[in-house]
């Protein structure tokens, strides 16, 4: 009776661990599971800023060429009235 109570103790505890261990690899593979989705959340989030960045610079550069164009037809028409003056 004495080793069947030992037994049965032994067994409980050894159930238990198993129980405990079975919890902590959960844990373990709902964190990484969370990490995860928050990687590509996270990824996603960086392509999208990637590609508003891009496109603020394409229209910057449309801005300042299309200012560049406006001074030299501002100074080609200076010019022109100058050398109509001078004439």
């Amino acid at each position: 009776m004495k080793y069947l109570f030992i037994t049965l103790l032994a067994a409980f505890v050894c159930v238990g661990c198993d129980k405990d261990k079975q919890a902590i690899e959960d844990n373990k593979d709902a964190t990484q599971k969370a990490l995860n989705e928050e990687k590509k959340a996270m990824d996603a989030a960086a392509k999208d800023a990637k590609k508003q960045v891009d496109a603020n610079k394409d229209a910057a550069q449309a801005q300042i060429d299309a200012d560049k164009k406006k001074v030299e037809a501002q100074a080609e028409a200076d010019k022109a009235k100058v050398d109509a003056a001078k004439k």
